[in-house]
């Protein structure tokens, strides 16, 4: 395989086909290999922005966030920053993906502006835990919420119990207690998981059509229970969370106010002031609303890409995280935000202490004895299904780009001559999430990598200035809204968040700082490869 080499002296390079290259540059021969269909317009690409980053997330993280901050006012002021984060990102990527629409999105914006094993660090820690243990993960809850209609699906029904893994305290952190095996609740995972990937390398246009039909479903899921929070208001959970003037809602909230935070996992409790438990809660808040750059993944597949790209950017994530923040109104809305433990009552548990962290399954029963439950669960149904889906389509596009670079299996950079997809790339990836399936993984993986996430996307936004100065006269159909203050102040915001989750909860930071540096090795060995069949 040739190796691709970067151009700085040709701007223009920008704009040659990376389904030719995987980048900007190359040979500049005209290659015969099957090149990506663009087969999406602006709602598909939309659907995949908003389809990716509604999960199970938003049905259930508000219960941990309130265990922590104890303040109605604190929670809604949690989901405001990661909102206001969230669409920072988004418009600043917009730039990014209006100037380079190319397959591999956030790999190549990373490779681009900082270098070629920034990008592959990216691109390895997407494939080893991110993109797949997030599918995984996602695909597993799809699982546990069927068991609500087919009890005999769940995570204690083994087919095939191949072991228990212990525990393993590591300092601050615990590894391992996971269960290794087949059960009917990752057996459905792994059903789904492998029903979509084959209906994506039917080809982009049948991938496409799932997201937008699941898309739609799911966002007129979440005004459903918006609705209800309108339509099903509980009194006393009113006067508790908001009280006369607001007065409760405001409870907790001074600026003076100590919240406390146990550090690590078993580790001593310490006192922190608001700022610091607002990043500390951004764990949750923010991982329900990540994977919203997946559509720059498929950016090769969608039409008039430097006009869609910015706009399904901008659309996507404002309605979801307006939807979001609706949301979390609705659960203070409907249920008291302090609970106890051992009460019996829904309403006695709280937002705080809802069964099994589902406060969203908790407000529809609340507010529909006897079946608020299972509308729940058919409308998180819906939602993990298109959100597998999704996942599975854009991840499956940055293997590829690395491929065409030389930093992945040569197999997989090649696309379908009949489907115009990257289909090898879609069954290496179901593969390795089938494997997480079982493995019961997962969960653990993805608690260690929300650090490493955040400090790809400070990365990326600092590509955004890096671009501006070495490649001033390239190409920029859309510019970043509120360059540079905007994007500059999510870097602060990002990089506050990152250093308080470094101190206060390590069993987040350092695993996934070690899983993105195992990739350096594995970049050089790569690299190495490459070079060898180039010569």
């Amino acid at each position: 395989m040739n190796l691709v080499k970067k151009t700085t002296a040709d701007p223009s390079a920008s704009l040659r086909d990376d389904n030719q290259r995987g980048a900007w540059g190359g040979t500049g021969s005209v290659s015969t290999a099957p090149q990506f269909v663009q087969g999406m317009g602006l709602f598909s690409a939309t659907a995949i922005v908003m389809g990716s980053m509604i999960g199970s997330g938003i049905f259930i993280v508000s219960a941990d966030m309130s265990r922590g901050l104890g303040s109605p006012a604190l929670l809604i002021a949690a989901w405001l920053v990661t909102a206001a984060m969230t669409m920072i990102g988004a418009l600043s990527y917009g730039e990014l993906a209006a100037m380079m629409p190319k397959a591999g999105g956030q790999y190549v914006y990373l490779r681009e502006a900082l270098g070629p094993l920034w990008g592959f660090l990216y691109g390895w820690t997407l494939f080893l835990v991110i993109q797949t243990g997030t599918i995984a993960a996602v695909g597993v809850a799809f699982g546990k919420f069927l068991g609500v209609f087919v009890p005999s699906v769940n995570a204690q029904n083994w087919i095939w119990h191949i072991g228990h893994v212990p525990a393993w305290h590591v300092g601050p952190m615990v590894l391992g207690n996971m269960d290794i095996g087949l059960n009917t609740a990752n057996l459905s995972a792994i059903v789904v998981i492998t029903l979509l990937t084959l209906l994506n390398t039917l080809g982009v246009k049948m991938g496409a059509a799932v997201q937008n039909v699941f898309t739609s479903a799911k966002v007129l899921a979440l005004a459903a229970v918006v609705l209800v929070g309108v339509l099903a208001k509980n009194s006393a959970a009113v006067a508790a969370n908001f009280g006369v003037g607001w007065h409760n809602f405001w409870a907790g909230a001074g600026w003076h106010t100590m919240h406390a935070v146990q550090v690590g996992v078993g580790g001593p409790t310490a006192y922190v002031e608001l700022f610091t438990m607002l990043a500390v809660v951004q764990v949750g808040s923010l991982f329900s609303s990540d994977a919203w750059n997946n559509v720059t993944f498929t950016a090769g597949e969608i039409r008039n890409p430097k006009r869609n790209l910015p706009l399904s950017l901008a659309i996507g994530t404002g309605v979801v995280l307006l939807l979001y923040v609706l949301c979390n109104f609705v659960y203070l809305s409907v249920l008291p935000m302090v609970g106890d433990p051992a009460a019996t009552t829904i309403a006695g548990r709280g937002i705080q202490f809802a069964a099994e962290d589902r406060v969203a399954t908790a407000v529809m029963e609340q507010a529909f004895a006897g079946y608020g439950s299972k509308l729940m669960a058919a409308a998180i149904l819906v939602s993990t299904f298109g959100c597998v889906n999704g996942m599975l389509l854009a991840g499956a596009r940055v293997y590829y780009a690395m491929s065409q670079d030389g930093l992945f299996f040569k197999s997989v950079g090649k696309l379908s001559e009949r489907s115009k997809t990257p289909v090898n790339s879609l069954w290496v990836q179901w593969a390795w999430t089938c494997l997480l399936c079982l493995s019961g993984s997962y969960g653990q993986l993805l608690d260690y990598v929300i650090f490493a996430v955040l400090v790809f996307y400070i990365l990326t936004i600092a590509g955004l200035f890096v671009l501006r100065r070495t490649r001033p006269d390239a190409i920029r159909p859309y510019k970043a809204f509120g360059y540079p203050v905007l994007p500059a102040a999510y870097i602060v915001m990002a990089v506050w968040i990152c250093a308080v989750l470094l101190r206060y909860k390590p069993q987040y930071t350092w695993p996934g700082l070690i899983i993105v540096l195992l990739g350096i090795p594995v970049y050089l060995v790569w690299k190495r490869q490459a070079v060898v069949e180039a010569i």
